[in-house]
């Protein structure tokens, strides 16, 4: 399992609790699934891309959004508690059952990541707990392309190492704090364009110039992998872009 958490109380969350509050209340979590199938596992970078985009289309989807969908009371709950995602693995029947749960897939160029509605975190459906991730390396059969300098770009740290899914988790969390920050206008747009956005890591210099641009910054808990307080993303969309060179 590979988990990730932001730990500080973001002020751009839709459902703000105080921290105390925050962290008496039921905790939720977002589980993630992605395809590695022994003979094609997806891209590292794809898969990465793929995550970050499943959290935004899960986000927008009418079920999650709109107060008599199915799904938002549990995606309310979730996002006013700690925002944890818990990304694992699955192949062949695995898959396969995976699929057969409430849940939306997303497919990119080689990768295919499925995200459920928010589950607490000792109830997770028995199809979906069973599965692992630990152990998963992804690799990139060749360096990524530059990014769109005018797109999207969640910037990952170039000094702390992650696994996969750890990194896939963290995406998903860049994506978020970007959505919370946009209007409803600029939500829409990057919605009916289908979330285009790049996960690229840049170098120490520019990742500096980058967490003190202003854009939001994901804040690790610390229960897997890294150090609790590590900024391990910059979300970096455009239109935040603007407003931060305009103060």
């Amino acid at each position: 399992m590979t988990s990730a958490d932001i730990s500080h109380d973001s002020p751009t969350s839709p459902f703000r609790q105080q921290v105390a509050e925050r962290d008496a209340a039921p905790q939720y979590v977002l589980p993630l699934v992605v395809r590695i199938e022994r003979a094609a596992p997806p891209a590292r970078t794809d898969a990465l891309e793929t995550a970050a985009r499943a959290v935004l289309v899960l986000l927008s989807d009418e079920r999650a959004a709109a107060e008599d969908g199915e799904w938002f009371e549990a995606v309310r709950d979730w996002q006013d508690a700690r925002i944890r995602k818990v990304v694992r693995r699955a192949r062949g029947a695995e898959w396969r059952r995976a699929e057969a749960l409430p849940g939306i897939t997303v497919t990119g160029g080689s990768a295919e990541v499925r995200v459920f509605p928010p589950v607490p975190l000792d109830g997770w459906p028995k199809e979906l707990a069973k599965l692992q991730v630990s152990g998963t390396d992804l690799d990139d059969p060749e360096p990524p392309a530059a990014p769109d300098p005018a797109g999207t770009v969640l910037w990952l740290s170039p000094h702390v190492d992650m696994s996969a899914g750890k990194a896939m988790a963290q995406a998903g969390h860049g994506a978020q704090l970007a959505w919370w920050e946009l209007t409803p206008a600029e939500r829409e747009i990057w919605h009916s364009d289908g979330f285009p956005l790049a996960v690229r890591t840049p170098g120490a210099a520019r990742w500096a110039e980058l967490t003190a641009s202003g854009l939001p910054v994901v804040r690790d808990a610390g229960f897997t992998e890294i150090a609790a307080g590590s900024c391990t993303v910059v979300a970096d969309h455009p239109a935040l872009r603007m407003r931060t060179a305009s103060r």
